[in-house]
């Protein structure tokens, strides 16, 4: 009698075939043999279901584009009412998948052990844990102005709150199943999963854009119309004005809060896309006995020494940097020193990690490890993620040049903006072709240098005391085995494992700047007065948060080519 939930089949143990469950489709139902029908009912499930992802973002984006610029026909709430419809149509196939898909006999024969990595879980769980705070502050926030905000404001998060909740959960425990049964019906939830957190974050993007731009913009009209009356204001303040937030403690701290914690929901959506779109490539999929066997080599701090030293020193700068620009431009006369400190140091950062990465890349061609040309799904979304996500910041790059290069390319400010932009471009080049690269060698563990650990493992676990006396033997064995790994690697994986640490500090630091509010490209505003100031909004909010997706994914694909080196 098969288990209920299959879980006393090992992962490393192929599958019997009279427990897995062939894909069946009506167009296909002639073909000759039942591993052809199979093939061509898998290749039309695919298809339906992402037509169908296509329809529903479609419809929402004409219902998000209609709100921009008809906000009379089409508003927020309008857009709000239909993403609530979706997620709770993703709620509720979520826990049918739960409750009912994943605990059928022989439902999960295979999990994909590329799939679902701590690190993608780990941003699944910190970003799901910051939108359900920043659904929290809004649901306060909308609480105090409940007289002049809509019930819907409040049901909003409340339904957010559901659905992060059990995504997250759904994500946490599932990233690896090759469901076997109910093959389109589980594609089809996953798209239109995958679909609702597309639209949250193009709603997210966009209601960033326009508060940031309101925000800006006031600025400008208290500098340029000071003294004047209130009605000298464009209709826009004026409606602002209409619902503030009043000077209590609580409300502050509800505003605070969700400015703070807003582009993490950004994030959130785009980490869960990727998860769910592996997801579905992995329905109906049979891994081979051998795919199962390998062995993931384990993240371990050895054989490192300068990288970690560059990467401290330059998160440690770059914090700095950070806050002192945090300062200024929070301030109401801001500073122009602190964007030529900011500028600055990316142009010293960004040409030592294009070295980097150029190095590293020299070393991969150097090597004579084999290409890992086996299928691997999640290996080709890290991919497609990183050429895709560097679009956006080459976008703003290049865009950034071309009005830099026809104003006033002679001045310090624009000069400095010029190096970064040109610099950045480079950057992003290099360590992508570094990045995939590496994810394409094969991982070989050296049996002898495994059995040399497993041995000084041994020994440290029969010699550890609690004794205080012998703390200091205990620290100097465990240096000399530290100099003793570093020494024993070859100066190819030395290189590789210090450039890949040194680079995953660097892109983190990289990703903290613009994550947590520092936007000099908006308060630069050569740009801004040559492309107009709608068209630069545009450009600028579409391409950051794909910057900022891109240095977090860019982490995950150096941390594989650091524990493979």
């Amino acid at each position: 009698k098969p288990c209920r939930h299959c879980e006393s089949r090992s992962a490393s143990v192929p599958a019997d075939t009279t427990t897995i469950h062939y894909e069946k489709f009506w167009l296909y139902r002639h073909c000759s043999s039942v591993q052809q029908r199979h093939q061509q009912a898998q290749k039309a499930g695919q298809l339906f279901s992402g037509l169908l992802a296509m329809n529903v973002v479609f419809l929402g984006s004409a219902f998000i584009s209609s709100m921009i610029f008809n906000r009379v026909a089409i508003t927020l709430a309008d857009v709000w009412i239909l993403l609530s419809i979706l997620k709770v149509l993703s709620l509720f196939w979520i826990i049918y998948y739960l409750m009912g898909t994943s605990r059928q006999p022989h439902a999960v024969l295979y999990r994909d052990s590329h799939a679902g990595p701590i690190w993608v879980r780990g941003s699944v769980l910190l970003f799901g844990s910051c939108s359900i705070l920043l659904n929290v502050f809004q649901i306060g926030y909308s609480t105090i102005l409940v007289h002049c905000k809509s019930k819907v404001e409040i049901l909003f998060p409340i339904i957010g709150i559901l659905f992060i909740c059990t995504q997250t959960y759904f994500l946490w425990h599932h990233p690896k199943d090759c469901i076997q049964v109910q093959h389109n019906f589980t594609r089809c939830g996953l798209m239109v999963t995958t679909a609702t957190n597309l639209l949250v974050w193009l709603l997210a993007v966009t209601n960033d854009t326009l508060h940031m731009e309101i925000e800006s913009q006031l600025r400008e009209v208290e500098q340029r119309f000071a003294g004047k009356a209130p009605s000298s204001y464009p209709h826009w303040c004026n409606e602002t004005a209409l619902c503030t937030c009043p000077n209590t403690t609580i409300c502050k701290i509800f505003q605070e809060g969700y400015i703070l914690l807003y582009p993490f929901n950004t994030e959130y959506s785009l980490v869960c896309c990727s998860v769910l779109y592996v997801m579905w490539k992995n329905v109906g999929r049979r891994i081979s006995h051998h795919h199962n066997l390998e062995t993931r080599p384990k993240f371990k701090l050895q054989g490192v020494v300068f990288g970690p030293v560059l990467g401290t020193s330059a998160v440690i700068i770059g914090a700095c940097v950070f806050m002192m620009y945090q300062i200024q431009a929070t301030s109401l006369d801001p500073s122009r020193q602190v964007l030529v400190i900011y500028y600055s140091y990316y142009i010293v950062l960004l040409p030592l990690m294009t070295v980097g990465a150029v190095v590293g890349t020299i070393i991969h061609a150097l090597e004579k490890k084999e290409l890992d040309t086996v299928q691997n799904p999640t290996r080709s979304l890290d991919v497609v993620l990183l050429m895709g996500a560097a679009l956006g910041q080459i976008c703003m790059s290049y865009f950034s040049i071309v009005a830099l290069m026809a104003s006033n390319p002679r001045d310090l400010l624009n000069s400095l903006a010029l190096a970064y932009s040109v610099l950045m471009i480079l950057q992003n080049i290099t360590q992508n072709v570094f990045v995939i690269d590496g994810l394409h060698r094969r991982h070989v563990t050296p049996a002898k240098e495994e059995d040399t650990k497993e041995e000084q493992n041994r020994e440290a676990d029969s010699q550890r005391r609690v004794s205080v006396l012998e703390l200091g033997q205990e620290i100097r064995k465990a240096s000399l085995s530290y100099i003793h790994t570093y020494s024993n690697l070859s100066w190819k994986r030395r290189i590789l494992r210090e450039i890949s640490f040194f680079l995953v500090l660097s892109n983190i630091i990289l990703w903290i700047i613009p994550t947590f509010g520092s936007h000099p490209l908006f308060e630069n505003g050569m740009e801004r007065s040559f492309y107009g100031y709608s068209t630069w909004f545009v450009i600028v909010n579409f391409g950051l948060p794909l910057a900022v997706f891109y240095r977090m994914h860019s982490v995950g694909g150096l941390l594989e080519v650091y524990v493979t080196a």
